[in-house]
């Protein structure tokens, strides 16, 4: 296992990190899994594990609370908030008021007195920066959290917020968590170039893209994975995007094969190359899938390798632009480009 320090922490975290948005009904699996990954994630050499309140509604957290019963020192422990947790309007975004509720609830989940990183799951256009930088900073004097971050946040997004922090003398995002892979690589062109900028440690999402990347979604067979029974758009082959995706998916294999590596390790080693990303987040159903993906921990590619990836998906390019998540709302909302 590599390790890297998370931004200028100097947390030392390793380059794989445990997700645990699967723990529980979203991913079907049970307690026992659950820490029967959270088992075999830490004697591999993982320390962080990432959750977030709205996984399961709060069934994630408590699954990782149970699994870390007696070794909450051994990790680092990560979760987040702000995306809506039921039907109450007030019980999500970046308010204080809901902040400081949240927050308390997830401790309570996990069974613990603090979390090392609290991160905003997703940019609250109704709550400003000040209000939610100022939550945050109280909540950490408090010792209920030892650092905070943003997560799939636009580019000028995470710039507003660090001016905003230094404007009013209010601690500051330390980590970005966007979505990042090779099918994926828009982050490369606006929100990478402004963490190295800003020193964040970023911990990338969904580096294996859905499970395009993972090895079980190839040209001739069958889409049965996981995520295609409750996401069929995203792998529908009638969509040029979805067809742009698997002929790379095809090329990418055959670059895999010639490197001696599988395609999942092609796919984690790739975005762990790049600088300005400090860990790649994996997020298994199974012990089965951890291990596969586990074999990438110490991956490094080689200079031709990501060559002929660069070759298959340009750098910067999006394959499924209209997937993406840190977009800003006018160009999704035409009433916000309109006077």
């Amino acid at each position: 296992m590599q390790y890297r320090t998370l931004g200028r922490t100097g947390v030392q975290v390793s380059s794989l990190v445990l997700g645990a948005m699967n723990f529980g009904a979203i991913g079907r699996t049970t307690q026992d899994e659950a820490t029967a990954m959270v088992d075999a994630a830490l004697e591999a050499g993982i320390n962080l594990i990432d959750t977030a309140d709205m996984y399961g509604q709060g069934e994630s957290e408590e699954m990782v609370g149970k699994a870390i019963a007696g070794r909450r020192d051994d990790l680092v422990l990560a979760t987040k908030a702000a995306m809506p947790m039921g039907q109450e309007r007030n019980h999500r975004g970046g308010s204080r008021r809901w902040l400081v509720t949240a927050l308390d609830d997830s401790l309570r989940r996990l069974g613990v007195d603090h979390v090392d990183l609290y991160q905003i799951h997703r940019w609250d256009p109704a709550t400003g920066d000040e209000e939610t930088l100022s939550a945050l900073t109280d909540l950490q004097r408090a010792g209920k959290i030892r650092y905070f971050g943003s997560s799939t946040f636009p580019a000028y997004r995470i710039v507003q917020a660090q001016w905003a922090a230094r404007e009013h003398h209010l601690g500051r995002y330390v980590t970005e968590q966007p979505s990042y892979s090779i099918l994926q690589r828009g982050v490369e062109t606006h929100v990478l170039p402004v963490t190295e900028q800003y020193g964040l440690g970023v911990l990338v999402w969904s580096p294996l893209a859905s499970g395009w990347l993972s090895g079980a979604v190839r040209a001739g067979r069958e889409i049965t994975t996981h995520r295609s029974a409750f996401m069929p758009q995203r792998f529908d082959l009638s969509l040029p995007a979805n067809q742009a995706r698997l002929d790379a998916v095809e090329r990418l294999a055959k670059v895999a094969d010639e490197a001696g590596l599988t395609l999942i390790q092609l796919a984690l080693g790739f975005v762990t190359a790049h600088p300005g990303v400090t860990s790649a987040i994996i997020g298994p159903r199974t012990v089965e899938h951890l291990r596969s993906q586990l074999a990438a921990a110490d991956t490094v590619l080689t200079a031709d390798v990501l060559d002929a990836i660069d070759e298959i998906v340009a750098p910067g390019v999006d394959l499924a632009a209209d997937e993406k998540f840190d977009t800003p709302p006018a160009l999704l909302d035409p009433s916000l480009r309109r006077r």
